[in-house]
């Protein structure tokens, strides 16, 4: 995913030096993506790289959120198809469509998920003074993904709250995954 810009850093260059900055607890920054037409954001924390989109194994009888599982440097990585899982249809693969590998925590373990979208845009700094609740209605997303709202030149960005879109019941769902993605890769 490079950048056809000469001297403008790669996305995934700009979200290194943005978990840096985050890390030392310096500003509220966010990885914004296009996902169906709207714009969202996670904290730069809970993202680890952004990859190309492709090389998936699909996993028979999972549910239809669940894309199916990569190969990331020798670890079993499942993706999950964020409008899938938000109830939309899934979605159409395109030349920007990219997977977000995100860290996510159950306890005192972390698995990496891989999250299907269909474009990302940039890495935003939003003060806290320009994130507001997330609404109780109105949202085309469970109210509870939502994080908050964040105020980016007059418009709104989603704030999603990366660990309860991805909760324990999908990571039950998402080990069987791993696991079968495993066998399936021993057996190929």
């Amino acid at each position: 995913m490079g950048n056809l810009v000469a001297g403008q850093p790669t996305a995934q260059q700009a979200l290194t030096a943005a978990r840096h900055l985050a890390a030392a607890g310096e500003a509220h920054q966010y990885l914004t993506f296009l996902l169906s037409g709207e714009m969202y954001a996670v904290g730069i924390l809970n993202v680890k790289e952004i990859i190309e989109y492709g090389n998936l194994t699909e996993i028979p009888m999972m549910p239809a959120f669940i894309r199916g599982v990569i190969n990331l440097r020798g670890s079993v990585v499942p993706v999950v198809d964020l409008a899938a899982r938000f109830g939309h249809t899934q979605s159409e693969v395109g030349k920007r469509t990219c997977i977000v590998i995100v860290e996510v925590r159950q306890g005192d373990d972390k698995q990496d998920l891989g999250i299907m979208v269909d474009a990302v845009s940039e890495v935003l700094e939003i003060p806290g003074s320009e994130i507001e609740p997330p609404p109780s209605f109105g949202a085309k997303i469970r109210a509870e993904f939502i994080a908050g709202m964040g105020k980016v030149a007059g418009k709104f960005v989603i704030l999603l709250d990366i660990q309860k879109v991805l909760s324990v019941d999908e990571m039950a769902t998402l080990a069987t995954v791993a696991e079968r993605g495993a066998e399936a890769e021993v057996t190929a």
